[in-house]
């Protein structure tokens, strides 16, 4: 299990942090992950397995006046 803005996930083997976030449905474009306190760059979300038990932070940036 694991941790995504304070809700569960079942955790999987191989769980990336790409396929987290679709599964979160979270598309935003604008969007900063940390897993475990450590933020993971964008060109690595597809590579950066997500370990049991992490706490992940999905932070939705918003741009505005």
């Amino acid at each position: 299990m694991i941790s995504v803005n304070g809700k569960n996930l079942e955790w999987r083997e191989g769980l990336t942090v790409r396929e987290m976030l679709k599964e979160m449905g979270y598309n935003f474009p604008m969007i900063v992950v940390k897993v475990n306190g450590k933020v993971v760059k964008r060109e690595n979300w597809d590579s950066h397995i997500i370990p049991d038990g992490a706490v992940v932070d999905a932070i939705h940036l918003i741009s505005g006046g």
